[in-house]
C-alpha cells in the first residue's frame, strides 16, 4: 500500500477535473475519457480548475487508492501540454515532474542534465 515510485507510469489528465469525485467517476474519466484501464496499474493525475487540489488514482495490490492533496497557498506548476485539435486526452509525465509539482518547482524553468530512461513498453 502507498507505492508510487519512479518505476509507474504517470498519466496527466490535461482538463480541470471536480475534486468531489471518487473511485468511481474517476476510473470512468479514465476509461472513457482517457481510454485506458484504471487496473494495469499505471497512476492517473488530475487537478482541478484553480490548480490547488491534485489527486491521483492508483490500481495498488489489493484495490483502488486515491492520494488527494489539497494546497494551503499557492498553486501547482503543470507541465506544458501540446493540444493537439481536442485530441488530447491524457499527458504522460514523469515521476519526477510529478514531484517538482508537488514541490511547488516550475518544471519548465528547471535545466535537466543528461540521464539514461529506460524505453516505453508497449502494452498491445
Amino acid at each position: 500500500m502507498f507505492s508510487l515510485t519512479a518505476s509507474d507510469r504517470f498519466y496527466l489528465y490535461p482538463y480541470p477535473t471536480d475534486m468531489r469525485k471518487s473511485f468511481y467517476t474517476l476510473s470512468g474519466i479514465v476509461t472513457n475519457q482517457m481510454g485506458m484501464d484504471v487496473q494495469d496499474g499505471d497512476a492517473f493525475v488530475f487537478i482541478n480548475k484553480l490548480c490547488t487540489a491534485m489527486k491521483i488514482l492508483h490500481m495498488e495490490y489489493g484495490g483502488l487508492v486515491i492520494y488527494h492533496m489539497k494546497l494551503s497557498g499557492g498553486q501547482f506548476a503543470l507541465p506544458a501540454i501540446d493540444f493537439q485539435e481536442g485530441k488530447t486526452v491524457s499527458h504522460e509525465t514523469l515521476w519526477s515532474d510529478l514531484v517538482l509539482m508537488v514541490q511547488g518547482i516550475d518544471a519548465q524553468k528547471t535545466r535537466y542534465r543528461k540521464r539514461w530512461i529506460p524505453e516505453k513498453k508497449n502494452t498491445v
